[in-house]
């Protein structure tokens, strides 16, 4: 006879994880850090970039020599 206390609904059966789906996982938080990481650097450097492109001063490898 059947206990009442056995659960009836839900899964019967669940599987962990393979390794493959393991490092699958592994794979897309990396990748998914890295895109994070990519558009905080792009937003940071839009609002630390200076408003005017060509008024702002120029700065290079060659900046310390004039060009003129």
């Amino acid at each position: 006879m059947r206990s009442s206390f056995t659960p009836v609904t839900g899964l019967k059966l669940s599987r962990t994880p393979s390794v493959r789906d393991e490092a699958h996982r592994r794979r897309l938080t990396v990748v998914a850090c890295l895109l994070a990481l990519v558009a905080g650097g792009v937003g940071l450097g839009l609002i630390s970039a200076p408003e005017g492109g060509e008024n702002s001063g120029r700065t290079g490898p060659f900046s310390y020599f004039p060009s003129e």
